[in-house]
Order: C-alpha cells, then structure tokens, then sequence
C-alpha cells in the first residue's frame, strides 16, 4: 500500500500487476491503483476492528469466489424469444428469466471490469426441447439471447421410460415423470456447454426448482430457488382435497417438489415479503407450507422455516431501455391528480386477468 500513492489513481492494474504478485496478491483487488488501495485498506481496518458493515463492504468488493458460469433451469412450456408468448404456460416467467440473465450479464460484465479480471461470463438456460415447435424456435438447441454477449438458451428434449423423445408440448402438470431423466441428460450437457461444473444453478417455479436440486446435488454446486407462483395458495383447499384432483393437477407430486426445494436451496429469491409470511387477510405462498395434510398422504409439520436467512426479498425492477423517463414523455395538459402521480418514481405493474391472481386487485382503483 505503501507504493500506491506515487502512483497515478487511475493507473490501470496491468502495470502493477507485477508489484502485486512480488507481494503475494492475486488479480481481483481492482482495476485502478485507486480502487485497489481502497480494497486493501477495508481489509486493513477490517482485520483491526472487525465490524459488519466493513465485512459486507470488503466482501462485495472482492470476488470471494467469483461467479461467471450460471444455469438457469425452466423446463416446462414455450422458452423462446418470439412466436410464444400467449402459449399454454407460456408468459411472464419467460420474459422474467430472459431480463436476468440481460440483467445478470450487465452486473457481472462490470464487476469484473473493476475487479481488475478478464473473465468473460457466460449464462445458460436449460429448457425443453420441443420437436413439434409449430411456429416458435424450440426445435432449436442452441439459440443465443438477444442483447446478451454470452448468454444462451439450451433446449434438451423430454425422453419417456423407454428413452424416447417426446415430441409434442406437455402441460406443466403432467411434465413430473420425465423431469429425473431431464435433469441427469441437462447436467451432461451443462458440463459440456461450460467445460465444467457451473458456478450458480439457479431453478424457477416447481418443476425447475425440482431439477436444479437433482443438478445441484449431482454436480455440488450452489442452488437457488425461485417460485414464480406456488400453486398452493392459488388453488383453494387443494391439499385437503388432493385425491379428486390428482389425475389432472398431480398437486401431490408438485407439493412434495416444493418442499425438497426449498429447504435444499442455499439460497431463495422472492419479490415481496407478502410472498413470504402472508398478510392480515392473505396467506403467503411459503407459509402455506409450514402445516398441511394431503390426507391419506402425509401431513406436514414446520414445513419451512419462514425466518431462515436464506430467504431474500428482491423486487423485479425496470428496464428504462424500454420504459421512458419522464424527461421523455410529452407535454401534454393534464388532471392535477395524475400530475402528483407523475412526479412520484413511476412503478409500472401488469397482472393477467385471472380471478385467482386479483383477490385483492388494484383494477377498481386504476380505473378510477
């Protein structure tokens, strides 16, 4: 550190790379003299006075391991970039992933850029593959995500007991008894695509959270869950009366997969703490969890721990390459009341139509 001021602050790293090494450190401390002195400071005053404050500043300075080959696992209906939406199970989970791993790229790109490192990262979404793709690409193995440098969708085909494909699109009901042979044929592939083990897999809604536990447990690597939407609290009494539905919902094979997620996830991702522990007049999804009985079944007892750490509450955000600003928007004249509104940060929402998804909807008060 003692070197660093007769340095320039904006000195890139490739020229001192050799002082750092003669020193014992390893790349990732920064790309600027600057940037590397303020790292290596937090790490001095953090070993003196150790604080949380300063561990969590100093950990996400440092790549503490780094993150650069990510899976994301969605293995039931239309995953593709065009011709889908509107599909049987086929909407906003779609456009969801496909803004991660945008967004994921984005972050990881620049963080490694000040880290001082020349890794290029790379995002894989495992999916189905569907021979009888109609007018959409999911006959396609490969396709690479539109805006993404690295970022990949990777189609593998269903195969029955037999080891034959399945060519035709299946509900994301009945898609359980093809999902173990899914996830060991992704993992192969996955190691291949990446030549090696992933760093991150991450699963989405039941059947993906399903197989990222197989992919997870095979290959020894970090697993996150996503649940989009559980079906328990969507569908009234569905655990009670499991047995007269079970031939077309399979509720008690989906129940059980929710269940081995998300207590062998590392780690949860929800967009609201509503999702969560409920509210006054509304059960959570993960509370609905904690004690049911799917009678003649089994019953549960402390499903989930609602309180584990494991549990972190991120918003879905905006993509202002889309949404303009309000620097942006016409003049126009308008009511007094739209014009508070407008100088408020803009939250733009959209909710399909679906009774079960607005019991208590903002409809009246919008269109008001």
């Amino acid at each position: 550190m003692k070197r660093f001021p007769k340095k320039p602050k904006d000195e890139p790293f490739s020229r001192i790379e050799t002082i750092l090494k003669k020193a014992g450190f390893e790349p990732g401390w920064g790309n600027t003299t600057e940037r590397i002195a303020e790292s290596m400071q937090l790490l001095y005053d953090l070993l003196n006075e150790p604080d949380d404050s300063l561990l969590e500043s100093f950990i996400s300075r440092v790549p503490m391991p780094h993150i650069s080959k990510i899976a994301i696992v969605s293995p039931h209906g239309w995953f593709g970039q065009e011709h889908v939406l509107g599909k049987p199970d086929t909407g906003g989970q779609v456009i969801y992933i496909l803004d991660q791993v945008r967004a994921l790229e984005e972050f990881l790109i620049e963080s490694f850029r000040l880290w001082g490192l020349d890794i290029k990262p790379r995002i894989i979404v495992i999916t189905r593959l569907i021979p009888d793709a109609v007018d959409t690409t999911c006959d396609r193995k490969h396709e690479q995500i539109h805006g993404t440098e690295n970022g990949w969708i990777l189609r593998i085909p269903f195969r029955d007991k037999h080891h034959q494909v399945i060519p035709h699109w299946i509900s994301r009901f009945h898609v359980w008894p093809y999902l173990e042979q899914f996830a060991e044929d992704a993992a192969f592939a996955v190691q291949s695509e990446f030549q090696g083990k992933p760093d991150l897999i991450i699963g989405n809604y039941s059947d993906g959270n399903l197989v990222a536990s197989f992919m997870s447990d095979a290959l020894d690597v970090t697993q996150c869950t996503i649940a989009h939407a559980l079906e328990k609290t969507k569908y009234l009494f569905s655990d009670f009366y499991w047995k007269n539905v079970d031939d077309q919902y399979h509720f008690s094979l989906q129940f059980t997969a929710d269940m081995i997620a998300m207590n062998k996830s590392d780690f949860i991702i929800a967009s609201t703490h509503q999702e969560i522990i409920g509210a006054e007049m509304a059960m959570g999804q993960y509370e609905s969890y904690q004690n049911f009985t799917l009678p003649g079944l089994y019953q549960v007892l402390n499903g989930i721990n609602l309180f584990a750490p494991k549990f972190n509450v991120i918003p879905p955000g905006v993509d202002f390459h889309i949404l303009r600003k309000k620097s942006a928007l016409r003049e126009a004249p308008v009511d007094g009341k739209i014009e508070f509104f407008m100088r408020k940060q803009m939250i733009f929402t959209v909710v399909l139509m679906i009774l079960r998804r607005n019991r208590f909807s903002p409809w009246p008060v919008l269109t008001k």
